[in-house]
């Protein structure tokens, strides 16, 4: 049964990472069962907030103190503390179902005493600085929990040249799936930019550790297929960054 259990769950995996490497007449099927996209006015905002170095332990425990007094209002996908590629740092994940609903949240929060009194009040003076982008989730895309709880993530951000998912889609889209078919990388979503920076595209991959992750990374630079699918994407992109981040106890994606 254990065997079987092991089994079952590989194919799930297998099958999740197939979604994303659909191409041409598919990707009309496919965003059927991908979840929310942009015609369906679904958006994801990522906040990232910059904490001064000596609060950071406090801004933390409050955090996880209070997150319940926020997560009532509206539907956290993710939070995460940044262990590279930035200090000091966290980055969540929120869903919105349209603006309307996002701009009735913030209203709502502004008129709740608890969470105004017993956090924003206290956090805000932690931070140095704070930033939002509203994202979509790409045509090929959906959200995906991760095989297991734990392991980290990777959020890599990619500045593409002017024209979007029309232009450099399938070729940004073949890169993904070298990526995430083999096995080297777990995608848990592909968003690309509407509000913030444009023309931007973000890749949340996760791995069951960063040593994991340095090791499956050495072996995919060896891969042709890999090799083939970054030349060819590459012609659209400007630069790129990434960020490997912890799952805090509370976010949704652990």
């Amino acid at each position: 049964m254990f065997k079987l259990r092991n089994v079952l769950r590989r194919a799930i995996i297998q099958a999740d990472r197939v979604i994303f490497c659909k191409s041409g007449h598919e990707h009309s099927r496919a965003s059927i069962s991908t979840g929310p996209q942009q015609q369906h006015g679904t958006f994801y905002e990522f906040r990232t907030y910059y904490i001064q170095p000596h609060l950071n332990a406090a801004f933390h425990k409050l955090t996880s103190e209070k997150i319940h007094l926020r997560t009532a209002h509206s539907e956290l996908v993710g939070y995460w503390s940044v262990e590279y590629g930035g200090l000091n740092q966290v980055f969540h994940i929120w869903k919105y179902d349209s603006y309307a609903q996002r701009a009735a949240v913030r209203a709502e929060l502004a008129q709740d005493p608890n969470w105004m009194e017993q956090y924003i009040s206290k956090a805000m003076p932690m931070l140095s600085s704070q930033d939002n982008e509203v994202t979509y989730l790409v045509p090929w895309s959906k959200i995906q929990n991760p095989p297991n709880e734990g392991g980290v993530y990777e959020l890599v951000s990619f500045q593409m040249k002017p024209g979007g998912p029309a232009v450099w889609g399938e070729n940004f889209q073949g890169t993904v799936c070298s990526h995430a078919a083999p096995g080297y990388a777990f995608p848990v979503g592909v968003f690309h930019s509407e509000f913030g920076l444009l023309n931007r595209v973000h890749v949340l991959w996760w791995y069951e550790s960063a040593d994991q992750r340095a090791a499956v990374r050495h072996k995919a630079h060896s891969d042709a297929r890999v090799v083939s699918a970054v030349r060819q994407s590459v012609a659209y992109l400007e630069s790129q960054t990434n960020k490997l981040m912890f799952p805090c106890s509370y976010s949704p994606l652990k």
